[in-house]
């Protein structure tokens, strides 16, 4: 995983990969596209991949980019989730944190609903 592309508003960001091995799965069926869906300044959308859930964790920041086994989705935390008691994002369950990346969250803000995600 090198780079996320959401259409909607031409971003584009570069992902520092962390190795572990739900990022190698994950890595094995790129280039993936889906339709995002947003909660709170998390967006999250389906990759469909089955990836180990070794080192998961409710511990995220923002510019994290997760697999969240549960739902077989990646995860861009930019903010403050429904969970949040602070400006921390909080994950709806434990996710495996597979990239990091530098973002805008004003930018993330605009992305809505059903916009096309691609992740190469």
């Amino acid at each position: 995983m090198k780079k996320i592309i959401i259409n909607q508003e031409g971003i584009e960001l570069e992902v520092k990969p962390i190795d572990c091995p739900a990022l190698r799965a994950i890595d094995r069926v790129l280039p993936v596209t889906s339709r995002v869906e947003v909660w709170g300044d998390e967006i999250y959308f389906d990759i469909n991949v089955a990836a180990p859930a070794e080192g998961a964790t409710i511990d995220v920041n923002v510019g994290d980019v997760a697999y969240w086994p549960e739902s077989r989705c990646l995860c861009l935390f930019f903010g403050k989730t429904p969970m949040s008691v602070t400006n921390k994002p909080v994950p709806a369950g434990e996710v495996v944190i597979v990239g990091k990346t530098a973002l805008n969250p004003e930018s993330l803000r605009k992305v809505g609903p059903g916009s096309r995600i691609m992740v190469c």
